[in-house]
């Protein structure tokens, strides 16, 4: 799915040299960049780098091209990108909770390597990542409980009011506040973007919540959790050292 319906934003279109790495000028370190980011911050120094290869040529005649440029971010002045912007939201809500913090930028982080293969709107995906579980607190702070049909019920009220604040569209909203909805349970949606987020979110916590699994219980939970073939393919490899699913 592409932004807006533009074939530049759409991944099927993608090649290999549109995901790249540079190094940050401020400290030497590397900065992955995909090809709609205008810049993004680099986590070894936290300084905002901008995108060497950034092209804003198509401006020239797209319909959609103010609308694209406010949601990718100025690649100028001070504004950062929509994907900088929502993180330092997330890291406003969560204050000094660094595990959390840290969570949902190891889900993002493999989010993203999920959308390299698989595809999706990277404006849903990195917001839904980002915001997955931004309802946590709150649902300890009404139930006392930070069970996961809390964090469904709690976590789209507050993603809406960030991401109307940030000016994104209602679709998106409604999309991402859909995943946010249901990233415990999958009652109600089965997107790409979705399953993107879902097999993310199990990578990350598929180490935590079963640390002690014997293989062949490891191998039929991972059969049956991931939804995506990246993702899938991910896990064998990852936590049961194989290629490919067998």
């Amino acid at each position: 799915m592409a932004i807006n319906g533009c074939p530049g934003q759409d991944m099927r279109y993608w090649k290999i040299k549109d995901v790249f790495e540079a190094a940050c000028p401020h400290c030497g370190g590397t900065v992955e960049f995909w090809k709609d980011d205008p810049c993004r911050v680099c986590r070894q120094c936290g300084e905002k780098v901008e995108n060497p290869r950034f092209d804003t040529g198509c401006a020239a005649w797209c319909a959609h091209a103010k609308e694209c440029k406010e949601l990718a971010g100025a690649a100028q002045g001070d504004a950062l990108p929509i994907r900088e912007r929502l993180i330092a939201e997330m890291k406003r809500v969560f204050g000094t909770d660094e595990r959390r913090i840290r969570h949902a930028l190891a889900v993002l982080d493999a989010a993203e390597d999920l959308m390299h293969t698989e595809g999706g709107d990277p404006l849903v995906v990195r917001a839904a990542a980002i915001l997955h579980d931004i309802g946590i607190l709150e649902a300890e702070r009404k139930h006392g409980s930070a069970a996961g049909r809390f964090q469904e019920i709690e976590g789209p009220p507050i993603a809406r009011h960030i991401l109307a604040d940030l000016g994104l569209g209602v679709g998106v909203i409604d999309h991402v506040c859909r995943i946010v909805g249901n990233h415990h349970s999958a009652r109600d949606i089965d997107t790409l973007e979705f399953r993107i987020l879902w097999d993310a979110d199990w990578l990350v916590n598929l180490p935590e919540e079963f640390p002690s699994l014997d293989r062949e219980k490891l191998k039929a939970l991972i059969g049956r959790a991931f939804k995506t073939p990246a993702g899938l393919s991910r896990a064998c490899r990852q936590f049961l050292g194989e290629a490919k699913s067998e």
